[in-house]
């Protein structure tokens, strides 16, 4: 039997056994992957992690509930607990300060995470970031209520790319059966349930608490996004003070995957300022 890539390293992380992958050495980076059925750390980042760690210890965790991270009990879900994961994800791994990578409702976690714990944040990436109020996109509430077969897999990945050629009969074979490994769908159809318009609410910071953030940020996004707006990167820029943007065209919900050699070398860049 092969080895599944997905499954990295296992830590105790407040009570939860975490899986995770630890790549490379040096500054630590900790990439939170986004909230697609089927995710897990691997298939978020799988393009990103070898080259980022060539400069950095490139962290990337199944966060709760997602991948193969361990499934609370009570199948309660919420960004406190997410936070409060994370959290207990560093401590465990002894890391005082780190940097942090967020992909979409990852970038929610990460602008949670800055304005609740800015002594622990020293730079954030927010990639196709939600984070802020917007009006539930047609896409988003496709991904959100995904139910398994290969056929919805496919077309919710062609959502993702602007360049379907991208999505392979593979790729989407691979993610339909990650989606229905047992506990996989039943997580996540527990996460974000219609109405879904409260989801985004609830995966939100005030934006006076958004302008508050001191740490140098950078901004991606992609122009033809159908499942976050552009407009949120742009008013996420507007907001945080020591921020700066990147905008793709050609690009989708993936920039870490459309456009992976330009991602990798903007945000190693990045992260390697002092």
């Amino acid at each position: 039997m092969s080895h599944n890539p997905e499954i990295g390293k296992s830590i105790d992380a407040g009570g939860v056994k975490t899986n995770y992958h630890d790549l490379g050495e040096g500054r630590p980076v900790i990439l939170i992957h986004g909230s697609g059925p089927g995710v897990t750390a691997w298939a978020n980042w799988r393009l990103n992690l070898p080259v980022l760690s060539e400069r950095v210890r490139a962290i990337a965790p199944d966060m709760l509930g997602f991948g193969y991270t361990e499934r609370p009990a009570d199948g309660v879900y919420n960004m406190e607990r997410w936070r409060g994961h994370l959290m207990d994800l560093a401590d465990a791994l002894g890391l005082q300060e780190f940097d942090i990578i967020g992909n979409s409702f990852g970038g929610a976690l990460a602008l949670s995470m800055a304005v609740h714990h800015p002594d622990r944040v020293r730079r954030m990436v927010l990639m196709g970031a939600a984070g802020l109020e917007f009006e539930l996109t047609e896409a988003l509430d496709k991904v959100w209520g995904y139910e398994p077969s290969v056929e919805a897999m496919r077309a919710m990945l062609d959502i993702f790319a602007y360049d379907n050629s991208l999505v392979s009969d593979e790729l989407a074979e691979m993610r339909y059966r990650a989606s229905i490994q047992p506990g996989f769908h039943e997580a996540f159809s527990a996460m974000f349930p219609a109405p879904r318009q409260q989801h985004i609410t609830a995966l939100s910071t005030p934006e006076k608490e958004i302008a508050k953030i001191a740490c140098p940020t950078l901004i991606l996004h992609g122009r033809e996004d159908r499942v976050l707006p552009m407009s949120n990167s742009l008013r996420l820029f507007d907001l945080i003070r020591t921020s700066e943007v990147h905008l793709f065209g050609k690009c989708g919900h993936w920039t870490q995957i459309e456009h992976k050699d330009r991602f990798n070398l903007l945000v190693s860049d990045f992260l390697a300022r002092e």
